[in-house]
């Protein structure tokens, strides 16, 4: 948990500390490589950022520094909703972690799917993961109705047309005859489920396995763990260098 203080301003380098960029030592010398700015101006040893209020960046990458805040990593169990609530009464992902702070679920993981999802109450962090213009990977097995053949991965890689439009270019490698690794940098509805059934296959089960950096093998199903600050700015410098090595595509 972000434990910052909110009754006034700190240092930059100690805020940066807390936030788990390093040594306060570290944390200087990411200053004076001007790295860092506070309100849209390059920052300098001795200034200070007021958490709600200023607004701090590393890398371009805006940083909450807002108190309370919480990132969790959970293994969401096939059956659960991915939302917030469910007006049919079925288990949702917020009733799989602690109630306060109140958190929601970082981009989508439909109720037939299971795996890694983010939970947070920090919005800038769930936008940065979110956004198409980030395309931050996500990873994920296939388990398929029947063997895909060569000619219908090699489709799916360079991307298919569905109703909601074109499919980015992805990553396919086939693991067993009927199950398959795939790394999408978008977040289409049901995309994968979708780009199968255009090559008249279906997706009997789906498992995310890596959102960005972060993966975890030793979580069960309807488990979670907090993430650490080194894993939060994994996940700031993902989605910033996606930004920075990525052309924009309109979609």
């Amino acid at each position: 948990m972000n434990d910052l203080a909110d009754n006034g301003p700190e240092r930059v380098q100690k805020v940066l500390a807390r936030l788990g960029y390093g040594s306060r030592r570290v944390c200087e010398e990411i200053i004076l490589a001007r790295r860092v700015k506070v309100n849209g101006t390059v920052a300098v040893l001795g200034d200070r950022v007021t958490p709600e209020r200023d607004r701090l960046e590393v890398d371009g990458q805006v940083v909450s520094t807002k108190a309370n805040l919480v990132y969790y990593l959970l293994n969401k169990p096939r059956g659960v909703i991915s939302t917030s609530s469910d007006p049919h009464g079925r288990t949702t992902v917020v009733e799989l972690v602690p109630k306060e702070p109140r958190v929601f679920p970082v981009g989508r993981l439909d109720g037939d799917s299971e795996g890694l999802l983010i939970m947070t109450n920090d919005g800038e962090i769930a936008f940065q993961l979110t956004h198409p213009s980030h395309g931050v990977e996500k990873e994920y097995l296939v388990h398929l109705r029947r063997p895909p053949t060569d000619s219908e991965l090699s489709k799916l890689k360079r991307g298919v047309i569905l109703d909601d439009g074109p499919t980015l270019p992805t990553r396919i490698s086939r693991l067993d005859l009927q199950v398959v690794r795939m790394t999408l940098h978008e977040g289409k509805n049901r995309q994968i489920r979708r780009m199968y059934e255009s090559v008249s296959n279906e997706v009997v089960r789906l498992v995310r396995i890596r959102i960005g950096p972060i993966t975890d093998r030793t979580l069960k199903p309807g488990e979670y763990r907090e993430l650490s600050p080194k894993e939060v700015i994994q996940l700031r410098n993902a989605s910033s260098a996606n930004v920075r090595s990525r052309p924009q595509t309109d979609r």
